[in-house]
């Protein structure tokens, strides 16, 4: 069987003569001790809540005149709010990223203006204008030959898998000269800056000479 117990608190307040209303010293003084009264309960209740010196901010519930309004629905990312993943085309990828793709004999060479445009997307490569048509080249100089002869090694790595390879010309003492163009059709197309932008990629600093420092 269920125990109710009950509680009984008791409270002794001190006793307060009725106020003279014709003595203004004790008209103020009456009033000190309300505000104190007041400040006193209002610093017992922040207490009571915590440390936390916020306070009242913080999220509140809607009022019903907003929730008549429906705001809800024009905030964004709201759960009717239709969200679309973008994946990037091959256009939007860096040319490093992109593989090579079977070119037509029947495709015309890329243009010199195009090639220009493209140029811009690689590091140290040149056009040459040739009798044959658009060609891509490019020149190392190296600390030796045997730099050379690694550097020729990490082209061929990097190119095996796209199936479009540079004549790689390894000239003494110490340089490495590429050229690239699309022999099928006479001239450039996309899978030369590709192979282009791939090869800059390669790491050539442990390759190259060593600059002198001056004391």
């Amino acid at each position: 069987m269920a125990t109710t117990s009950h509680f009984t608190f008791s409270f002794i307040l001190p006793r307060l003569s009725p106020p003279r209303h014709d003595h203004p010293h004790h008209l103020n003084k009456l009033l000190s001790i309300q505000v104190q009264s007041r400040l006193s309960l209002r610093t017992t209740a922040t207490r009571a809540l915590g440390s936390d010196s916020l306070g009242d901010f913080g999220a509140r519930d809607p009022f019903p005149a907003e929730l008549e309004s429906g705001f809800a629905d024009k905030v964004l990312g709201n759960v009717d709010t239709e969200h679309k993943i973008l994946i990037p085309n091959a256009s939007a990828l860096s040319l490093a990223q992109q593989d090579c793709s079977p070119v037509s004999p029947l495709q015309k060479p890329m243009s010199v203006d195009d090639a220009q445009k493209l140029l811009k997307k690689v590091i140290g490569w040149r056009l040459l204008e040739e009798e044959g048509g658009l060609k891509l080249q490019c020149l190392w100089k190296l600390r030796d030959f045997k730099c050379g002869v690694e550097l020729v090694n990490r082209i061929y790595k990097v190119v095996e898998a796209t199936g479009h390879f540079p004549n790689l010309h390894l000239e003494q003492p110490n340089e490495v000269r590429a050229e690239l163009w699309t022999s099928s059709i006479g001239g450039l197309s996309m899978n030369d800056f590709i192979v282009a932008a791939k090869i800059d990629e390669i790491k050539t600093s442990d390759l190259v000479p060593r600059k002198r420092i001056w004391a």
